[in-house]
Formats: C-alpha cells, sequence, structure tokens
C-alpha cells in the first residue's frame, strides 16, 4: 500500500513539474528555431536573436523595463527594510495599524484596482504619464513584498549583538551599518531580487500608469501575441528567463556565504563572551 502510493506521489510531481516547466521548457527550444512558424521546428539557428537585437522597438520597451526595474526594486528596497524595521522594532506608536495596513496592502488588492487607483491618482493631480509615473507605481506594489521579507528576517534577528555594540559606545547608525544590516543583508537582497522579478513581469499596473514613450517589455509582447507569437518573442523570453535565472543563483550563493558568515561570526561572539 505505502509503495502504491509511494509511486502515485511520484507520478504526481512529474506531471506537476511537467505542467509548470515543459512550456518554459518549449518556448525556449523553439526560440532557436529556424521557421518563422513557432509549432514547426525546421532546424536550429540563432537568426531570430539577431533579428531581435536589430527590432528597435522591442529593444526600447526592454531598455525601459530594465530601467524601472533596477531603480523600483532599489527603491522599494530601501523603502521596504525601513518599514520591516519600524514594524518590528516599534510595536507601539499612534498609527501603527494603519501603518501596517498601508504597507501591506498590495499584497492583497487585486491589481487591477491598483493600477486603476493610482491612474486616478495621477490623473487628479494632473501629472502626465510617463517613465516617473511608472516608476512610482512599481515601487508602490513591489515595497510591500520587500517588507515581508525583511520582518520574517528581524523577527528572528538576535537583539543582544546590537546592544552589545551600543554598550561598547556605537551609536544607533553605526550599529545599524555595522552590526544590523550585515546580518540581515542576505534577507534585504532577497527582496531586492523579488522586487525586481516583480517589475520585470508586471503588465496590469503598467498598462494603467505607463505614457507615451514608457511602453514596458510586456506590455509590447501582449500586444504583439495578439496578432500571433513570432520567433522574436520566444527569444526576448528565453532572454529573462536567463536574466532572471540567473539574478537568482548569484542570490542563492550571497545569501548561503553570508548565512555562512553570520553563523560564524556569532559563534565568534559567544565564545569570546
Amino acid at each position: 500500500m505505502n509503495a502504491k502510493w509511494s509511486r502515485f506521489n511520484i507520478v504526481s510531481v512529474v506531471l506537476g513539474f511537467a505542467f509548470l516547466y515543459l512550456p518554459i521548457v518549449l518556448l525556449v527550444v523553439y526560440s532557436f528555431n529556424e521557421s518563422r512558424l513557432v509549432t514547426v521546428w525546421s532546424g536550429f539557428s540563432t537568426k531570430w536573436y539577431v533579428t531581435l537585437f536589430n527590432n528597435h522597438a522591442l529593444m526600447d520597451a526592454a531598455w525601459v523595463t530594465i530601467r524601472v526595474g533596477l531603480l523600483s526594486a532599489t527603491i522599494a528596497t530601501v523603502l521596504g527594510t525601513l518599514a520591516a524595521l519600524a514594524l518590528t522594532r516599534y510595536t507601539r506608536f499612534r498609527g501603527r495599524m494603519l501603518f501596517s495596513g498601508m504597507v501591506y496592502a498590495p499584497l492583497v488588492m487585486p491589481e487591477v484596482i491598483t493600477g486603476l487607483s493610482m491612474l486616478l491618482l495621477f490623473v487628479s493631480i494632473n501629472l502626465d504619464r510617463g517613465f516617473w509615473t511608472l516608476l512610482l507605481a512599481h515601487i508602490t506594489f513591489s515595497m510591500c513584498f520587500v517588507a515581508v521579507v525583511v520582518q520574517s528576517r528581524l523577527i528572528s534577528f538576535d537583539r543582544s549583538l546590537e546592544e552589545a555594540a551600543q554598550d561598547l559606545g556605537a551609536t544607533p547608525v553605526v550599529t545599524f551599518m555595522k552590526i544590523t544590516l550585515p546580518l540581515i543583508l542576505p534577507a534585504v537582497l532577497s527582496g531586492w531580487v523579488l522586487a525586481f522579478t516583480l517589475s520585470l513581469d508586471d503588465l496590469v499596473i503598467s498598462s494603467f500608469t505607463s505614457g507615451p514613450g514608457a511602453t514596458t517589455l510586456p506590455m509590447k509582447i501582449y500586444s504583439q501575441v495578439r496578432f500571433g507569437v513570432t520567433p522574436e518573442i520566444n527569444a526576448i523570453c528565453t532572454i529573462l528567463i536567463a536574466l532572471v535565472t540567473t539574478g537568482v543563483i548569484i542570490a542563492s550563493i550571497v545569501n548561503k556565504r553570508r548565512e555562512v558568515q553570520r553563523q560564524r561570526d556569532e559563534r565568534a561572539v559567544y565564545q569570546a563572551g
């Protein structure tokens, strides 16, 4: 009976992973297809990557997406880390419930509502839609994800290390920069990677808040897919997959090394004490 259930579980896992990742594998494979028909394999070729880099519309959209992703992820990481510190370290202050609700609201709010509300905000303050409105929108919805990741690390943070540093004469700013930030840096980096990935992927909110000259790559791909999938789209999607995968691997390696170094430092502190 156990063996039968074991086989069932294995088959279920294999089918689940195939359902999730087989379309991605097919997309990558057909990006090297010689034929213009994306469903008919006629030989290996990289000509669609060359064609892609000569497609100025797609490259401009990719450049906008990268700029928005880098800037929004960086700013959202700073604001999300500060919000996580406020929610973790200061458990009682006036307006804490309202502040917490505002930070976590984008997590549960549908993207259509978020995009529409931001569109109405920009229209009401007479702010022309473009790159900066798109950047503000991405910062708004990605900041909450950073706050969740960093707050989960701060909850298990050993405050005695900060207290020891302050007892030795370190100011709160020096304590944060020398003690707190290096120890929570893996979570901060994870939050940045998550914010960057969400920015690259967003379509709905970007459609509401973008303007002339600020078309993102998901918006451009969606507008072209409605008229048919071309191998150029497969090529740009393959590059995005490679970019995100590389970022996740680098972040995982950095986090692993930081975690090992943190454990060594903590053991050295406890042994010295």
